[in-house]
């Protein structure tokens, strides 16, 4: 099983009006470069721009080093996560209220307010500024139109001029948002993904359209890895509890889809930029560790408030516990926070990018501990 570690690196929060550093530091050496994390709280203040990036996750193996000091991770195992509550949506305006809001069936998959969009502005603005959008390789959504209309937003591309070979983002007034189109066109990709949806049943503003009314809404995001057309993990009279919402965030952390085959063939796997072939039985289960075997390494995520909470709850056990808060502590509307997430199995034992193997030209290069030790022996081999 991939044993993950996630720890906060930035966040921007339309709230407190606040710009901060999203940019996780790295400390390159000679050869091989590293993110260091500081799982304290010593000489660390309560704000995102530490020089540290802060570790935290309890996990069923036990740390090498022990303690909550700082500790070292390959960056190239390393992946940034870009956390995004949607925006104001109409059934935040009454809900925020009444609880009892969220029953309402006029919210129906809800879309975003005329508020939500100028957050959405606002947040853009905030990813331009900073250069975050130039360095996300990837954009994952939930697929409920108030995120959708909040990824592409955020991070689609600019104004869309219509063309025959470049299909839009969004469509014109898509949700009845009364909005221009919105390019595909200079912007990373655009994936939906039903493991981040919201808190699943009961009310209809989590309830989804079928993925063939999105495509028309928005026709350059990729929807294949949304199995069923229509809706058929959210149940009128049954509400996820919180332990279960909890479990499919880990679920999605971890990033298994588990692929089922009921004939006997050939697949084509794609891991990483490695294709394999490999042949399949009449029955069965392939569960492919998506995220992990993916290229991308800074990753924009834009989900829900009750997702985010009960995912990031689990996080930061073995963290001071000012930490843990900043980690899973609720999302505003359209507020971003940086995560770095650290696999310490093999699962993405992809090359680094960034490593130099040094010695080039070669030479003799012992290190100088090694050529003491060697003289040594040599020394102790002659007086015998």
């Amino acid at each position: 099983m991939t044993t993950l570690t996630i720890c906060p690196t930035g966040y921007y929060s339309p709230n407190y009006n606040k710009y901060n550093k999203l940019i996780p530091r790295a400390f390159p050496s000679s050869s091989s470069t590293y993110l260091i994390f500081n799982r304290s709280f010593e000489s660390t203040a309560l704000t995102s721009t530490s020089p540290l990036s802060l570790r935290c996750f309890s996990s069923p193996y036990p740390d090498m080093d022990g303690g909550v000091g700082p500790t070292l991770y390959p960056l190239h195992r390393c992946k940034t996560l870009h956390l995004v509550r949607h925006a104001q949506g109409i059934h935040n305006v009454d809900g925020d209220k009444n609880f009892k809001a969220y029953m309402t069936p006029e919210y129906f998959d809800a879309h975003l307010t005329q508020l939500g969009w100028k957050q959405v502005e606002n947040l853009r603005k905030h990813v331009h500024e900073t250069g975050l959008v130039k360095r996300i390789d990837l954009v994952i959504a939930s697929p409920l139109l108030r995120t959708l209309q909040t990824a592409v937003g955020v991070f689609g591309g600019e104004g869309y001029e219509d063309r025959m070979d470049v299909v839009p983002l969004m469509v014109a007034n898509a949700g009845n948002s009364g909005r221009a189109a919105i390019s595909s066109l200079n912007c990373p990709p655009v994936i939906a993904v039903e493991l981040c949806r919201e808190h699943l049943g009961v009310h209809p503003c989590d309830k989804r359209r079928n993925i063939s009314d999105y495509q028309f809404l928005f026709p350059a995001v990729d929807f294949s890895l949304v199995e069923s057309d229509e809706d058929v993990w959210w149940k009128a009279n049954v509400r996820e509890t919180r332990e279960e919402v909890a479990a499919r965030g880990l679920k999605f952390m971890n990033c298994c889809y588990t692929v089922e085959f009921s004939t006997r063939g050939c697949m084509i796997l794609l891991i990483g930029n490695h294709v394999k072939e490999q042949l399949v039985p009449a029955t069965m289960e392939i569960t492919i560790l998506w995220l992990w075997t993916r290229k991308e390494k800074e990753i924009a995520i834009v989900t829900h408030s009750g997702f985010l909470f009960h995912t990031l709850t689990t996080f930061g056990n073995d963290c001071h516990p000012s930490v843990k808060t900043e980690i899973c502590k609720h999302f505003a509307n359209c507020e971003l926070r940086s995560m770095v997430i650290v696999d310490r199995s093999m699962t993405g034992s992809d090359t680094s990018t960034t490593n130099y193997p040094g010695n080039i030209p070669s030479r003799l290069d012992l290190p100088s501990g090694v050529a003491h030790k060697k003289l040594e022996k040599e020394e102790t081999s002659s007086n015998d």
